[in-house]
Order: structure tokens, then C-alpha cells, then sequence
């Protein structure tokens, strides 16, 4: 089964209004994401820009559309389409999120939520199983962002998330932001959350901003991807990186409001000196 091979360096989205911008300047980023349910087409501009950068950087699928958590299964033509566009393409990694987004042949366009019960874990190995023997590689399963909780949860999310690698050997993408907006809406602890989960499993880091409505007397925060990583969720990544003890692929998300592709590599180059900072101190604690 293939292992994932991106850098261990930031890597920023791919988005359509800056194709140009990375072809023509070949800006320094380690790699790029994309969702593929964007290129499922066979032809078209799209594939035709993808080809060209994929030709100059490492490439990493994160998709938003196979519904993980379906009680009826993986929708076979959605799997078929991402094998043949990773075999296309050959993406260092693939990576979903712990989510559902259809049942009964209805599709919703969002990521919903399900309950850490042993009935979602036997569904969800089952569903992530399939999908790693198409593909032929492991695949990353990325922690959601939070606004309810079910009352007859059985596992705490880090709990579940460490159950669902030690059953498929799938790797962990951690979104940093989801934990924070999750702690926030739900009034759990953010650090005893990163302090519970398997590092050994983690393979990718996510970061992203996100905004914040008031709902009556209370605040809620919305995992939107419209804006600038908050101090909060930094101080969060630095010490998940701590925790990790070693150098792993870190995204930066931005997906409503998108800015000038300078701002995506500011916040790119902001994660990698972070990521210095801490490489060159352990180096030296270790010597």
C-alpha cells in the first residue's frame, strides 16, 4: 500500500484565480492542495493548468465529498473518479474528513456530523477499508469542526480518532482550527484534546481562520476558511508541534474571501518559521 510522500513544509490551496499567478511566477511553496471533486471532468481548463503545476510541485488531494460516515456505503462511481484522477495525477497524499454527506441516494452539499458510537466506528472502517484497497494507499481522515455534540457519544473524539487508525492503519490530517472552533462551541479544553491523540498517527496539519456569530447570548464559531489564522489557533499549532516532535506537511486553508496568493504564502511562510523555531530547538535540547 502506498505511503504519503508530501514535504514536510507548508503547502497552500490551489485555487482557479491563481493559476496563472503560480505558473508564471513559480512562487517558493512546497506544495499545493486541491479538492478533487473540482477535477473529476475528463478535460478541460482545469486539468490542463493542473497538468502544468503538477509538472513543478507535489500535489495532495483532500476531498470533501465521499461521506466516510454513510451507513450505505462509499457511492461507488464518486470512488471510481478519484481512483482514475489519482492515478492521473499520482497526489503524495489523500486525505477525507470524519463526516456524512449522503444517505439513500440523497446528496447534501455539507459536512455533517455523526456520533462516536461503536455502530459509526464499524461503519467508518469499513468505508475507509474500501476506499484504501481502490486506491492501493493509506489515506488521511481529518477531525471535524463542531457546533452540537450527540448525547450518547461512547468515545471522546480523540478517542475515536486513535480507535479508526489502529483499525484501517489510516494516518490522522489535523486541522488545528477544527479543535479550536470545536473547544470554543463545546466548552472542552483544546490542549487535553491535542494531549489524547496519537501522534505517531498524525501526517498532516491544517490551519485555517474562521469567524465568529452571535446567536442570541451566544457566540459561535463558524469554520468558514474566509480569513487570516488566529493567534489563538497559532499558539494551538505550536504546541501540537511540540507535541509531534517532528516535521510534518502543514496547509494553509482559505477558501471563501480569497485573497492575493501573496497573503497565502505570507501565512505559509509564517508556518514554516514556526516550524523552524522549534526544529532547531529540539535539535539542540537533543545534542
Amino acid at each position: 500500500m502506498i505511503r504519503n510522500s508530501i514535504p514536510p513544509t507548508s503547502g497552500v490551496s490551489l485555487k482557479a484565480r491563481h493559476y496563472e499567478t503560480v505558473l508564471n511566477q513559480h512562487p517558493s511553496i512546497g506544495w499545493f492542495e486541491i479538492h478533487p471533486e473540482n477535477y473529476m471532468g475528463d478535460g478541460g481548463p482545469p486539468h490542463r493548468y493542473l497538468t502544468a503545476i503538477r509538472e513543478r510541485y507535489p500535489l495532495s488531494m483532500h476531498g470533501v465529498g465521499m461521506s466516510l460516515g454513510s451507513s450505505d456505503g462509499i457511492d461507488a462511481q464518486h470512488l471510481k473518479a478519484l481512483r482514475r484522477l489519482v492515478n492521473r495525477y499520482q497526489p503524495g497524499q489523500v486525505s477525507e474528513h470524519l463526516a456524512w454527506s449522503h444517505f439513500k441516494q440523497k446528496f447534501h452539499n455539507d459536512l455533517l456530523p455523526l456520533p462516536y458510537s461503536d455502530d459509526s466506528l464499524r461503519t467508518i472502517v469499513e468505508n475507509i477499508d474500501r476506499v484504501q484497497d481502490s486506491l492501493a494507499r493509506s489515506i488521511l481522515v481529518e477531525n471535524p469542526s463542531s457546533y452540537l455534540e450527540f448525547r450518547d457519544n461512547r468515545y471522546s473524539e480523540p478517542e475515536f480518532l486513535a480507535e479508526l487508525t489502529r483499525r484501517t492503519g489510516c494516518g490522522l490530517l489535523l486541522d488545528i482550527n477544527n479543535i479550536y472552533v470545536s473547544a470554543c462551541n463545546l466548552g472542552f479544553d483544546a490542549c487535553d484534546y491535542l494531549a489524547r491523540i496519537p501522534w505517531d498517527r498524525v501526517g498532516e496539519i491544517h490551519l485555517a481562520g474562521h469567524s465568529i456569530q452571535q446567536i442570541d447570548e451566544t457566540q459561535v464559531r463558524i469554520d468558514d476558511h474566509g480569513s487570516p489564522v488566529t493567534d489563538e489557533v497559532w499558539a494551538l499549532h505550536e504546541l501540537a508541534l511540540k507535541n509531534i516532535g517532528r516535521r510534518v506537511p502543514v496547509m494553509i486553508e482559505w477558501d471563501t474571501e480569497i485573497p492575493e496568493f501573496d497573503v497565502l504564502l505570507g501565512e505559509a511562510a509564517k508556518a514554516d518559521a514556526i516550524a523552524d523555531a522549534i526544529h532547531t530547538t529540539t535539535n539542540a535540547v537533543a545534542r
